[in-house]
């Protein structure tokens, strides 16, 4: 029976690392290529509560799909599946209802990004909470590679 759940196992992380990968590396370059700052963070800020939404789903899914694949509870790729997956889902729940949240007013304070000092507090309050969220979406990226190099060995 835990063969027929692997692949969508599979198929949760390849989704998980793609989205994040296309988001982070070609869409929101494109988009502030394409736009000024301003009208860019704005398109950008719409598509954001889908996208921590979306990993959110995806690292809940792959950790109860993990319970159904994953063989042997001794096993080293075991243990790792299970601390990245349960890592992953805290740092997203983190972002879906703390981060986010509190970048969204702070980016509210501030006017216009083209405008306004990025010497000024605003600025730098948002900066450092958009800093917070870039690392952490780094990790939950390599965390999906990690998981998706690891995944033939749960098998064994």
């Amino acid at each position: 029976m835990k063969t027929l759940w692997f692949p969508l196992y599979n198929l949760v992380l390849a989704l998980w690392v793609g989205g994040i990968a296309i988001f982070t590396f070609i869409v929101t370059p494109a988009i502030f290529q394409s736009y000024g700052r301003d009208m860019a963070g704005e398109i950008v800020g719409k598509l954001f509560p889908g996208y921590f939404l979306y990993n959110l789903i995806l690292a809940a899914g792959g950790l109860a799909l993990f319970f159904m694949v994953a063989d042997h509870h001794v096993k080293k790729a075991y243990w790792v599946s299970l601390l990245l997956l349960v890592c992953a889902l805290i740092i997203n729940a983190f972002i879906v209802f703390k981060l986010h949240p509190e970048t969204i007013k702070a980016k509210q304070a501030i006017a216009s990004f083209e405008r306004v000092s990025p010497d000024s507090p605003e600025r730098i309050h948002f900066a450092r909470l958009h800093g917070v969220s870039a690392v952490l979406n780094l990790v939950l990226l390599a965390e999906g590679v990690t998981l998706l190099a690891v995944s033939p060995l749960l098998r064994k």
